[in-house]
């Protein structure tokens, strides 16, 4: 039985939610992901929680909303509370639970790790406790020959010999390959479904290592959603969120959600190493990840072996200068004297770097230098000349970094006056 919705959830349901029941078509209505973010913003800056939108003194809050996304609109959305209900029946009955950004059951590595980005709303069937697990994530192609549908088997038998829970995207071809061999060896599995869950929580081949609690489906879409090709993409993010590193089999190149994901993952995110499988037959979509920074998977034979290869690459990875932790601060310092630091010419700015790697690296320490002042000093919102003078730079390129920031969630930005202030971490978010 699945535990009944809180408050917060069901308005955030109603919010952002198609609620399908026999049917497929989605309400054009609904709260968009920023727009959500946007209206959560709003009521934490009222002290507000979304229950309040619902509860017996909503007028008041509901009419400062409405100034932002429209009456109807809202009146519209908050309405369809005996939809809610009758979507409520059907996931009950397929033992599907429900969390939300509001709950204290939402998954901590979604918050932490993907901030706004996090989904406003959870789908599940399984164990809930799996999330926090960590793991190693597996992902690659659909479409793929018995070799590699081996290959990938053994790469799950091997993370569960390990002890190490196996997450990937519940696909055809790699993902479940994956899937099946880490649950035929007994292991843990984490699927972050992109559609029909519905039918993933009634699958047979599903149903006994749901009820041993040792698979757990999710998907930040509705149950009943059939497949869409944005929705595949964007589940890449919590893929990758939920697991201690990540292992790429066979990716296309430079097309496709398994590229997109992993080039995600490497250049914005960079939550967990990304490893990619390396030899003679592995494309030219795996060997152009290596030249963006992935690892080449060591293939190990063993559990021993398995578990020295994550554990390498995680030192390697704690070892690697932090966005967050620098050797001075840009503030006590001239732009240029941290880029000379970097060993980077003055020029830099006009993007005439000595080589690929100088510039890429010292691009990357120069950023991380904004981003963790600009989270520090934004506490209370600024204007883009205020943080142009901040950081000793012009407006134009204070513009440009704020509005990257702004995009990766790391900042909001408010209107009339347009302001920047930095955005909610993962325990207030709402």
């Amino acid at each position: 039985m699945s535990a009944p919705l809180t408050p917060n959830t069901q308005a955030i349901l109603l919010l952002t939610a198609p609620l399908i029941i026999g049917r497929s078509d989605e309400n054009s209505e609904l709260l968009t992901l920023s727009e959500y973010n946007r209206l959560a913003r709003l009521l934490r800056e009222k002290q507000r929680q979304p229950a309040d939108l619902i509860g017996s003194g909503a007028g008041d809050i509901i009419g400062i909303c409405a100034a932002v996304f429209g009456r109807e609109r809202l009146a519209a959305l908050l309405a369809r509370g005996f939809l809610l209900s009758q979507a409520v029946e059907r996931w009950n009955s397929r033992a599907i639970w429900v969390v939300s950004r509001a709950d204290a059951g939402y998954p901590r590595r979604l918050k932490t790790r993907l901030k706004e980005h996090a989904p406003p709303v959870l789908y599940g069937c399984g164990d809930v406790a799996l999330l926090e697990n960590g793991g190693l994530a597996v992902v690659g192609s659909r479409h793929v020959d018995d070799e590699l549908i081996s290959y990938t088997g053994n790469v799950g038998r091997l993370a569960a010999e390990a002890g190490r829970a196996l997450i990937s995207g519940a696909a055809k071809g790699i993902d479940r390959a994956a899937m099946n061999g880490a649950l035929q060896a007994g292991g843990a599995v984490v699927g972050v479904m992109s559609d029909s869950l519905e039918r993933g929580a009634l699958a047979r081949d599903n149903r006994e290592p749901l009820m041993n609690k040792k698979l757990v489906l999710i998907s930040p879409y509705d149950p009943a959603a059939g497949f869409n090709v944005g929705n595949a993409m964007q589940r890449n993010k919590a893929i990758y969120a939920f697991a201690d590193a990540a292992l790429v089999v066979t990716s296309d190149f430079e097309k496709g959600g398994t590229w997109a994901g992993a080039i995600e993952q490497l250049e914005r995110f960079r939550f967990v190493p990304v490893f990619v499988r390396n030899g003679a037959n592995a494309g030219q979509g795996n060997a152009a990840l290596l030249q963006r920074g992935a690892l080449i998977w060591p293939d190990p034979r063993s559990r021993t072996e398995f578990c020295e290869a994550l554990s390498e690459a995680a030192a390697a990875v704690a070892a690697e200068p932090k966005q967050e932790t620098l050797p001075f601060a840009l503030r006590d310092q001239p732009l240029s004297h941290v880029l000379k630091n970097a060993g980077y010419a003055p020029t830099v700015l006009q993007h005439e770097a000595k080589s690929r790697e100088t510039k890429l690296a010292a691009s990357q320490l120069l950023f991380g230098s904004v981003r963790k002042i600009l989270r520090d000093e934004l506490v209370e919102p600024k204007t883009e000349t205020e943080v142009a003078q901040l950081l000793d730079v012009s407006k134009s390129q204070a513009k440009a970094w704020l509005k990257k920031l702004v995009a990766d969630g790391e900042l909001e930005k408010l209107a009339r006056p347009v302001r920047y202030r930095a955005a909610a971490t993962g325990e207030d978010l709402l």
